[in-house]
């Protein structure tokens, strides 16, 4: 009989927000245990951050941009993860 696969997931959320020359990047982790943790210190692009979560197990599932640039400058992407459940 086959198993069927259980998931969990977690999001990766890259925002950057600018004003002329002066621009601050973050990144926030939102864990499959609905914690939150700013994981700026861990990298300065998201492939860093990719990288380092894929070495958990984590694979990409989607990503999803947006970006406003009313006042200045603001873009927010999402990283959607998954790794199976042991």
């Amino acid at each position: 009989m086959d198993r069927m696969v259980a998931w969990e997931y977690a999001l990766l959320v890259r925002r950057y927000q600018g004003q002329g020359r002066n621009f601050h990047v973050t990144f926030v982790w939102y864990g499959p245990d609905g914690s939150r943790k700013d994981v700026t210190a861990y990298g300065d692009t998201a492939v860093a951050h990719l990288n380092r979560v894929g070495r958990e197990g984590w694979e990409l599932v989607t990503a999803a941009e947006d970006v406003n640039n009313v006042q200045g400058s603001t873009e927010v992407h999402r990283y959607h993860l998954k790794r199976p459940l042991n």
